[in-house]
């Protein structure tokens, strides 16, 4: 790694480890004291580590000037006067302070985190821009660009969500043992849309955002590590997230456009995310149920799979058939469709898809565009992929549907 890259890299590694501890240290009202600290950490590194060589252990640098400044801070700031009161008989156990940087507390800090941030009291959206901003490390302009918004909206957004922690007095803590279940449905689900968005953002020109992807499987490594949140949806969205991964490569071109399933190249999948996708299947597959999850991710393992397998498609019917039955998507019953179709044929599945009435979803319309152009239905299929082309928002997709209306115009109808 450069040298110019060195502090960029530990900001996204560190950030979150060490806003974590010390807000875990003194409570959620203080997290953005603890953001200013680890903010001045980083400054104080870019200064000195300019003009002086950077030090033989860099982050045991960072975690050292943060322990100091915490402790210069509550010297001086009188916000802090109650809690030196109740744990500093005087100044002199200032030096005593202990800040635990140990891996364990880290982990521990940083999923307590999690959890106060997902709180069901704070809207999706927000819960999203917290996790991309404390525990990611995300700047307001990376964040408003995920999200198609300005670095001001983001800010006031923040600042509204972390009124909402202290006003709901939400604790950084792990949740007891009735409420852990629900509770970690909602971080399950923050961390799907936070995934989700850099799977396929419909809020950047970028259809993929690999950076959102990996945060998203950072956080839900947490899960895993703990013995409360290790179960079976949590081992299922690991699965069906490294499973998505591992396609991440050949989902878009060199020039950016996106590469649908049936023309991506399979040299370009990750194995080993495959295969780490399998293994988190097991794992979900010990306990006696079945969520969405499960059967995203089991469709997600099928996808994988040779196309030349002979139960393939038939067995991501079966699943899609399942999941239409626990889940209301419109995008789950496009998604079987074209399950349908290679099952059945592109006729029925285009009888079968006018059943969804769908017609203003332009994933609908780009789906009905291709089975019309394999039916050789050229002028429907221009149709489709027309309006399609009016209704996505993003410019690389535009970019995509148009090339194919261009190629269709050069090909008469049969």
């Amino acid at each position: 790694m450069n040298e110019s890259d060195i502090i960029p890299h530990l900001f996204k590694t560190e950030y979150s480890k060490m806003v974590s501890v010390l807000t875990r240290s003194f409570g959620l009202e203080y997290i953005e004291t603890a953001e200013d600290i680890v903010s001045e950490t980083f400054l104080a590194a870019i200064d000195t580590w300019a003009y002086k060589r950077k030090p033989a252990n860099p982050t045991a640098w960072l975690y050292t000037v943060a322990k100091n400044k915490l402790k210069n801070h509550l010297a001086r700031n009188h916000t802090f006067n109650k809690i030196a009161s109740e744990q500093l008989a005087d100044n002199s156990q200032l030096n005593e302070i202990q800040v635990d940087f140990s891996d364990k507390n880290i982990s521990d800090s940083q999923l307590q985190m999690l959890f106060a941030l997902c709180h069901p009291s704070i809207s999706a959206e927000a819960q999203i821009c917290l996790a991309l901003r404390i525990l990611c490390g995300f700047g307001l302009n990376e964040i408003a660009d995920a999200f198609l918004s300005n670095k001001e909206t983001i800010h006031k957004r923040l600042q509204r969500a972390k009124e909402k922690l202290c006003s709901q007095k939400i604790q950084m803590e792990m949740p007891n043992d009735d409420e852990i279940n629900e509770r970690l449905n909602t971080v399950i689900q923050t961390l799907y849309l936070l995934f989700s968005e850099g799977y396929y953002s419909e809020s950047n020109n970028s259809i993929v955002r690999k950076e959102l992807c990996v945060e998203a499987l950072n956080l839900a490594y947490l899960l895993l590590d703990n013995r409360k949140t290790n179960n079976h949806t949590s081992n299922a969205l690991m699965s069906l997230m490294c499973f998505q991964a591992s396609r991440l490569e050949a989902r878009q071109s060199e020039s950016g456009n996106m590469v649908l399933y049936d023309d991506q190249d399979r040299t370009l999948w990750d194995k080993e995310f495959i295969e780490k996708g399998f293994y988190y299947l097991q794992q979900a597959s010990k306990w006696e149920i079945t969520s969405t999850f499960y059967l995203e991710a089991s469709i997600a393992y099928w996808h994988t799979v040779d196309h030349n397998h002979p139960d393939k498609w038939m067995s991501i019917l079966k699943l899609y058939d399942v999941l239409c039955l626990a889940s209301n998507s419109p995008i789950v019953a496009l998604n079987r469709i074209w399950a349908f179709s290679k099952v059945h044929g592109n006729l029925p599945a285009i009888e079968e898809a006018k059943k969804l009435d769908l017609n203003t979803n332009h994933f609908y319309l780009v789906l009905m565009a291709e089975l019309y152009t394999q039916t050789d239905d050229m002028d429907m299929a221009k149709e489709c992929f027309k309006k399609a082309h009016h209704l996505c928002k993003t410019s690389t997709e535009k970019a995509m549907l148009q090339k194919k209306i261009d190629k269709l115009h050069r090909k008469p109808n049969a």
